[in-house]
């Protein structure tokens, strides 16, 4: 038997929803895994090499831990990766990685965990709900976690007329030193701030009030703190409001950036325009939707 499972990438924050909103996007990890006498993984796609490593693999080391703490056997697997989602670009691959894994792991050992309890277990393991819940729910997420571990997430659904691109640098930013770059306390001035613009985000996708993006997407408790680290951010942040440019925000921890547009405008007139403010010749921009959550197959 071959289990197969296919993860959306996502976004996290949206600007101002810092560790509590994702949004699922549709570039993904796909996995086919097989138990086998020896281990071994045939990577392609993205990041083949990285991905297609033993050693430091955080699917099959998460897959073997979950297997252990629930008393199964850890078989050798054979994974084949196909691999959509560019690492360390703060486009969630490493919580596409740790879905992918508690779900295989849920398969193989015959866990039976209900959606409930793969939520709890991927954001245990990834330590915050935003891109795990994105990626295992589907849509426009909002979490919060509970003292006891639970997860309580509910699933937004995004207006189908706005188009979503995703600029891409040519250099990565690991999320250890993204985070390394906050502050250990906020103001009061900043957290009303955030509050004010999470509340109204939320209502702006469900009303699909596009026009208060601009307002919406700003952020004191991340991006501020992120922009040296993240210059595309600064480029393109001037474009957010202008010439059918609904919002920009940082892409999760960066250096990524996300944009989303009205319906009417032409997403290859506003690349040019990121191009043009961008100083990075290996710039890549992705025109790409809201997805669904992970699925899960047995051939």
């Amino acid at each position: 038997m071959t289990v197969s499972v296919r993860v959306p990438a996502s976004s996290a924050n949206l600007g101002p929803g810092f560790d509590a909103l994702g949004m699922a996007l549709a570039m993904y990890l796909e996995v086919d895994a097989e138990v086998s006498e020896q281990t071994s993984v045939a990577a392609s796609g993205r990041d083949a090499q990285l991905c297609g490593r033993l050693e430091h693999n955080l699917i099959l080391e998460t897959i073997g831990d979950l297997l252990r703490a629930s008393g199964r056997p850890v078989p050798g697997l054979k994974l084949t990766l196909r691999n959509d989602i560019p690492l360390g670009r703060g486009c969630g691959s490493s919580a596409a990685a740790i879905v992918a894994a508690v779900l295989l792991a849920n398969q193989i050992g015959g866990l039976g965990w209900n959606e409930a309890r793969l939520l709890r277990e991927v954001t245990r393991i990834e330590g915050h709900p935003d891109n795990v819940a994105a990626a295992l729910l589907g849509g426009v997420v909002a979490s919060a976690m509970q003292v006891d571990g639970e997860v309580a997430a509910v699933k937004i659904a995004a207006p189908a007329d706005w188009q979503f691109l995703v600029a891409i640098p040519g250099s990565s930013l690991s999320t250890a030193k993204a985070r390394g770059m906050l502050p250990a306390e906020y103001s009061k001035a900043d957290a009303i701030f955030n509050v004010q613009r999470s509340a109204l985000l939320i209502g702006a996708f469900a009303a699909g009030r596009g026009d208060l993006l601009r307002l919406a997407m700003q952020d004191r408790m991340h991006q501020p703190y992120r922009m040296e680290a993240c210059p595309l951010l600064k480029a393109l942040l001037p474009l957010s409001g202008v010439n059918g440019v609904l919002g920009v925000a940082l892409s999760g921890a960066g250096p990524s950036v996300l944009l989303v547009l009205d319906k009417k405008t032409d997403p290859e007139e506003v690349i040019a325009r990121a191009r043009l403010r961008s100083e990075d010749p290996e710039l890549e921009v992705v025109l790409t939707h809201v997805a669904e959550g992970a699925s899960v197959s047995l051939k």
